[in-house]
Parts: C-alpha cells; sequence; structure tokens
C-alpha cells in the first residue's frame, strides 16, 4: 500500500507523526513523504526538520494520500499552482484522500471538496465555506473517499478510522494498542463548544503569537533562498 504524505515548510510536525505512526502499522504499508523539492523541510516551530526524499516528479500515484496543516504556512501552499496540481492529480489514483487540521482548507482550494462535508481546526473551519465545502464540527469526518480531521492531535482518530477501512476492526484496534492510544487528558478542554470563554481567549492569543513566529519563520527561510540564488 503506497502512502503519500505532503510536507512543505512551516508544518506542524504532529499532523505528520500522528497519522505516520498509525498507518505505517499496517501491512504492506509504504510510506513516502513527498515535497514540492527534495531535501530539509522545516517544522512550524523550526525546531524539527524532515527530509523530504521524493518530490512531486518521483511520486505520481498513490493509495492514499495525506495532507496535514499548519498554524498559517498553509496559505502559501494554497498559492502555488504545482503543488495544488499534484494533489489533484495523486488524488486521481487514490483510495482515499486525507487531510489533518487546516490541511482540509488546502484540500478544499484544490476543488476536490467542492459540496461535501469537512472539518478543520475549529479556527480555520469558517475558511471551509469560502471554497463551497460543509463545515462539520466533527472529530473526523467521512464523505465518499475524503477523510477530513479537526486539528492537529485529531489525526491519530483519522488514521485510526482510515485504517479500519482498509484492515478492518481487529487490526486497527491491535494498532490501536501497539501505539498505546488511550487518551485521557487531565482536561475537558480540547473542544471550543465546550471549553470556558477565557480558555478560548487564551488559545487565541496563543495562536496569534504563533502565527507571528511562524511569519517571521518562514520569511527568515525565503530570505535564506533568495541569498543562496544570488551567491
Amino acid at each position: 500500500m503506497k502512502i503519500a504524505i505532503l510536507i512543505y515548510n512551516g508544518i506542524t510536525m504532529l499532523d505528520v507523526i500522528g497519522p505516520y505512526e498509525v498507518l505505517s502499522n499496517i501491512d504492506g504499508a509504504e510510506v513516502f513523504l513527498v515535497a514540492k523539492r527534495k531535501g530539509e523541510i522545516k517544522s512550524d516551530t523550526g525546531f524539527v526538520t524532515l527530509k523530504a526524499k521524493y518530490n512531486f516528479k518521483d511520486i505520481k500515484d498513490a493509495d492514499i494520500l495525506l495532507i496535514p496543516g499548519s498554524t498559517i504556512a498553509f496559505i502559501n501552499v494554497m498559492k502555488d499552482v504545482k503543488t495544488l496540481d499534484w494533489i489533484k492529480n495523486i488524488d486521481s489514483t487514490t483510495e482515499y484522500t486525507t487531510s489533518v487540521c487546516s490541511g482540509s482548507i488546502i484540500l478544499a482550494k484544490t476543488g476536490l471538496l467542492h459540496n461535501m462535508k469537512a472539518t478543520s481546526h475549529w479556527k480555520t473551519m469558517p475558511l471551509l465555506k469560502e471554497y463551497n465545502v460543509i463545515p462539520t464540527k466533527e472529530r473526523v469526518v467521512k464523505d465518499g473517499k475524503y477523510i477530513t480531521a479537526a486539528g492537529v492531535s485529531a489525526g491519530i482518530d483519522m488514521a485510526l478510522v482510515l485504517c479500519e477501512e482498509l484492515i478492518g476492526e481487529d487490526k486497527t484496534k491491535a494498532i490501536q494498542l501497539l501505539i498505546e492510544y488511550d487518551p485521557k487528558p487531565i482536561y475537558q478542554s480540547g473542544n471550543i463548544d465546550t471549553c470556558e470563554p477565557e480558555v478560548i481567549t487564551l488559545a487565541e492569543k496563543k495562536l496569534k503569537e504563533n502565527t507571528k513566529r511562524e511569519m517571521n519563520f518562514l520569511k527568515l527561510l525565503a530570505n535564506r533562498k533568495l541569498l543562496k540564488k544570488i551567491k
């Protein structure tokens, strides 16, 4: 089974690694981290990197396509015609196309989710309407072959839902046990509809800080690339 995961600078790391830990345990799974250009891909924090061994020319088909999200870098990805075209081309070959967090906004921009239900991070959920997608406040949403997950940690749940589709309940349960996914958070504040207003305010403040940090980080990367070209 060929699993292609799109990666790009500014990506949220758990959006990639969470589903990877689940899907890589499917018997016969081959996982390909694919970027527009081969090489080092930095996370939104700038602290962690992934290596893209494959570019768009290398990977032209897949059984599963995964599009992770980010704090703000997804906006740049949405503007990149080559990336959007690659997503559409790969989607034409997939059994399932999936996303995590704001990755659904990238997917929506391609037009593939037109008039379909999808979810996203609570902050980016309203953007789905701009692309004629039906925002659906669920942790995981399946509509046809498209499976979208809410913010960040929901990617693990999405991957388990996908596993059940692919290999059945018993083997999926075994994978869940293997990674010991038995979440028991100390607070019930992981859902914007049920947590306190003051917590939402604090989360939004943190999100603004993260957005500013990531914008500065992406500018720095862009300047470094420009300097290399000049040299």
